[in-house]
């Protein structure tokens, strides 16, 4: 584990580094197209079920409100925003959060609070790992926002189908964790392949 946080240090001032001018090129973009705050802060669960603020860029409408999971081709996620979470450049300022040591470049995707609370028994496992920028869960559903848009009821299916898979998924990881996977999961990431091992189905 102490190989993986050390990556993590090394990686996030890499790539704060190298991606400073995408950096200030989307945070131009947003103050001329979308008036407002150029960052989203959300309080997220880490490990140990702590509190975190998460930092994204904002690709949304101020003061839109709506539920905490997003469907692809709502009205409140404007035209720079879909573009922004299509190439997942909204998700570039959490190398802070990995800086700083709230997440990881691998593992469990960051639940809001409340969800994390319904998690019981073995179910917690997923809450000692920092969560991740990406994981086994994020590519078996990177078509996320997709799938619940094809749903009359998203966040039902979501509360009953999606989250409980992502839960048994990123537990499993949990189990099986090696600083191999860790690699393997971010270079499918970068690559946009699926994992096809069993103990991520």
């Amino acid at each position: 584990m102490i190989l993986k946080r050390l990556f993590d240090i090394a990686a996030s001032i890499f790539g704060l580094i190298v991606f400073l001018p995408v950096y200030a090129v989307i945070a131009f973009l947003i103050k001329v197209k979308m008036p407002g705050p150029i960052f989203f802060r959300q309080n997220r669960v880490g490990r140990d079920a702590r509190l975190f603020r998460m930092v994204k860029f904002r690709t949304m409408k101020v003061n839109h409100g709506g539920s905490t999971i997003s469907v692809k081709g709502e009205s409140r996620i404007t035209p720079l925003g879909a573009t922004m979470r299509k190439y997942k450049l909204d998700e570039l300022p959490e190398f802070w959060n990995i800086l700083v040591g709230d997440m990881s470049f691998v593992g469990p995707r960051p639940d809001v609070p409340g969800y994390a609370d319904i998690l019981k028994g073995d179910d917690r496992l997923l809450l000692s790992f920092r969560p991740g920028l990406t994981g086994a869960a994020s590519i078996k559903y990177s078509n996320e926002e997709e799938l619940l848009a094809e749903h009359d009821d998203p966040i039902r299916y979501n509360d009953e189908i999606l989250y409980p898979a992502k839960v048994r998924i990123n537990n499993n990881y949990v189990k099986n964790w090696s600083f191999f996977l860790d690699i393997k999961i971010i270079l499918f990431t970068l690559l946009g392949k699926k994992l096809d091992d069993e103990w991520a189905n």
